[in-house]
């Protein structure tokens, strides 16, 4: 009996000091994130003073630099989608579907950098623009400002939705990691983001940004080689996805219930490919072509950009290949539905290592809500400068004073976060699913839009709007609807939709009046530069 009492004892004292450590361990990443998180607050706080009209709130006064613009831009486009979507869609079906996916976004990323940050720069200064959708209601020279408007309400609306996708990764986050209540946890991160974005504007986004785009890269690369490390080598890593059944090709996807390979079709791949034509159509990225102090800087700024970007989407595709080798030595465990957080369940294992290790991972999960945050701020930016400029201003014709115009610009930020989280209160939602969908929106409404009015003098008005319209509820139309029939048509409803949106465009301006000479000089005087 006593021998029985003193095991008993022992037992009882190791679990409560596991039980001590494992809470000393969380506590220090938790304050890792926490300092983190004052960081980005002491950046806004620290901009707030700067913002001394809607240029300075919307544009940093077209004053930033090209290694800031360049990593502003990518962060904010990458989002938790970088660090949960995509690692989470290669742990779970192989290499197929995130390869086309980031193939795409990777030619997108230069081809948009290539031909139009330029010219939107060059147009956007000369005709007095701030903002996307006031660029559209100048370059057609729309009096009534019915295009800005409409831009403005199709901006809100994808938006949120995209947002929706960050808090929800946020609340995933810390669900995983210290047991809050996923709810909570979401409201925690939202109110943060509103809190600095609403202070500094511009600035702060896009400083912030480049300090996310460096706290990702630390996470890619630290959760990459614990990972490689703790599967036994490359190896070993390389061993696990060859004995899978079209888990390394591009041409097929692994399904792991029925252990076999699904073939790919080549129309499968187009359509992930045209994930890159959304960057000709999203709003956060463009202006970021139009804030930066000097058009002649945007060639490094494309440079840095596209290495980045393109580095990073390989390093988080292979995360999700040495996930699975990981999960597969029995070294961590990842529950059925749950692959988008595998990157949360390897720095899990990588913080039991000792404090070192508990801040090394305290930075990886500080990536992720990075990642998160950098994409939220400049889209709930962005659409605060369509409510306020383009909405209140324009469309509606109230004259505001730029205090008035920045409240309404901070009251929309505050507003667009409430509905997000409310959109986003199903703690299964799909990462990945929710950013596709908004990112097509976006892209489908926007990108033939932006093409045309940069490179074809001919484009009109009600073109513009035929094809604004037509993209953005051929998103709705096709993914609820055709999609449904299966066959060719299951594809992603972005390439169908921008197609659509680019024939309508032509079609239209062909069919209606060519533009005022005025606009036709307009147009030749850019681009004669």
């Amino acid at each position: 009996m006593c021998l029985k009492g003193i095991r008993g004892r022992m037992s009882y004292i190791i679990k409560r000091n596991e039980v001590q450590f494992m809470s000393s361990i969380s506590i220090v990443i938790l304050c890792t994130i926490l300092a983190y998180m004052c960081l980005l607050i002491g950046v806004g706080i620290y901009n707030a003073k700067k913002n001394n009209n809607s240029e300075d709130f919307y544009l940093g006064g077209r004053k930033m630099g090209a290694l800031v613009v360049a990593m502003s831009a990518e962060a904010s486009d990458m989002s938790s989608w970088l660090l949960m979507g995509l690692p989470g869609v290669a742990y779970l079906t192989g290499l197929a579907d995130a390869f086309w996916t980031a193939a795409g976004l990777a030619i997108g990323t230069y081809l948009n950098w290539l031909f139009t940050s330029r010219r939107l720069r060059r147009y956007s200064e000369k005709i007095g623009a701030i903002t996307l959708p006031t660029f559209f209601a100048k370059r057609f020279h729309d009096e009534k400002n019915i295009i800005s408007a409409i831009a403005a309400v199709i901006i809100v609306i994808f938006f949120v939705v995209y947002v929706a996708s960050g808090f929800s990764a946020c609340g995933k986050l810390f669900n995983s990691l210290f047991g809050l209540d996923y709810m909570t946890g979401m409201i925690l991160f939202a109110v943060i983001i509103v809190v600095y974005t609403i202070a500094g504007g511009f600035t702060t986004v896009a400083t912030n940004d480049l300090i996310q785009s460096i706290v990702m890269s630390i996470a890619l690369v630290s959760i990459v080689t614990f990972g490689v490390t703790t599967a036994g080598g490359m190896g070993a890593v390389m061993d696990n996805a060859k004995a899978l059944s079209g888990y390394l090709s591009v041409s097929a996807i692994h399904d792991a219930a029925a252990k076999a390979a699904i073939p790919y079709s080549p129309l499968t791949a187009v359509s992930l490919l045209a994930w890159g034509i959304g960057y000709f159509g999203m709003p956060h990225i463009l202006v970021r072509f139009m804030s930066i102090e000097d058009e002649n800087k945007l060639t490094l700024s494309r440079r840095v950009a596209s290495i980045w970007v393109t580095i990073a989407m390989a390093v988080a595709i292979f995360i999700g290949i040495v996930g699975l080798a990981v999960a597969n030595t029995g070294a961590i465990e990842v529950p059925e539905g749950q692959h988008e957080r595998i990157i949360i369940i390897l720095t899990n294992l990588l913080s039991q290592n000792g404090a070192l290790t508990a801040i090394l991972g305290g930075v990886i999960l500080a990536g992720i809500l990075a990642a998160t945050m950098s994409t939220a701020d400049s889209q709930m930016l962005v659409a605060a400068s369509g409510v306020s400029e383009n909405i209140v201003q324009d469309f509606f014709g109230k004259k505001l004073s730029e205090k008035q115009s920045l409240t309404i610009a901070r009251g929309t930020i505050l507003a667009i976060a409430v509905i997000a989280v409310f959109i986003a209160k199903d703690p299964n939602s799909s990462i990945f699913e929710i950013v596709s969908f908004a990112w097509a929106g976006m892209g489908a409404a926007f990108a033939g839009v932006v093409i045309c009015a940069l490179f074809w003098k001919r484009t009109t008005l009600q073109g513009a709007l035929a094809g604004m319209i037509s993209g953005g509820v051929m998103v709705f139309v096709w993914k609820f609807g055709i999609s449904k029939l299966g066959g060719v048509f299951n594809i992603y409803e972005l390439l169908p939709a921008f197609l659509v949106s680019l024939a309508m465009i032509i079609l239209v301006s062909l069919a209606t009046k060519a533009p005022d000479q005025s606009v036709i000089d307009e147009f030749e005087s850019v681009n004669r530069k």
